[in-house]
């Protein structure tokens, strides 16, 4: 059987997952598995409404009345919140901005895909920070008694301590913290941004103590992941989406 060549979709869309969004943009691992699964859901829908495989699809199928009609199918199918909706529709529209620098010929439909706006009707306050009351009620609630209790207590506290994001948490390796005084430990962020945040003594103590708990004889410790799960390897994506639904679900 004849296999059929790549489509222009296609070719690009390997483009913009190999080099534009590690290479270019610098985008981590996690942030990149968002812009694929906002990707596959659109590629999914659009296929259903073309009639065709996705392997068929090209840029011309992408228009911004099935862009249009993919966001309401989130809010009403799959009830996506309008926070969820925004965040679909972001990645959609770097992925227009980057079909319309190589393909110029397909600039006017995809400036309309660029259009479409944001919906309005998110949460208009967010939570910015929480009170030390509210700090300490939340990990109280956290069992210490057991070992992985304590490793998410020290990860919370953590992140309480720095505000930093989960998944710059859960790439920490030994090598990252400084408990010489001044204690500090350093995040890797977005664009491989590096910064460094002090330790408050208490976050410092815990951390030396998850270290101690969980130290093996590690061929190389200072690479060793601090945050961990039972097997020694690194929190796997649903442990993320779970540090981050209860960062979120704070009231």
């Amino acid at each position: 059987m004849r296999r059929s060549a790549p489509t222009d979709l296609g070719r690009n869309l390997v483009r913009f997952f190999e080099d534009f969004l590690p290479a270019q943009r610098g985008l981590s691992p996690h942030t990149i598995r968002s812009y694929r699964d906002a990707l596959v859901l659109l590629l999914q829908f659009v296929a259903r409404d073309a009639q065709r495989g996705i392997e068929q699809l090209t840029i011309r199928d992408l228009s911004a009345e099935r862009v249009t009609q993919f966001l309401r199918f989130l809010e009403t199918d799959r009830k996506n919140g309008i926070a969820t909706r925004n965040a679909r529709l972001g990645s959609i529209h770097v992925f227009a901005r980057f079909l319309a620098t190589h393909h110029p010929e397909q600039l006017g439909s995809l400036q309309r895909v660029i259009g479409i706006p944001f919906k309005h009707g998110a949460r208009d306050a967010p939570i910015e920070y929480l009170e030390r009351p509210e700090m300490d009620a939340f990990l109280k609630a956290i069992d210490r008694s057991t070992s992985l209790g304590r490793r998410d207590y020290a990860l919370f506290a953590l992140m309480f301590n720095t505000g930093a994001r989960v998944q710059e948490v859960l790439d920490l390796r030994r090598r990252d913290v400084r408990f010489d005084a001044p204690c500090q430990v350093r995040l890797t962020g977005k664009g491989h941004k590096v910064r460094l945040c002090p330790l408050w003594p208490a976050t410092a103590r815990l951390l030396s103590g998850l270290i101690d708990e969980t130290r093996r004889s590690d061929p190389d410790p200072a690479n060793t992941l601090i945050f961990a799960n039972a097997r020694g390897t690194g929190l796997t994506q649903l442990a993320q989406n779970r540090g981050s639904e209860v960062m979120g679900s704070m009231p």
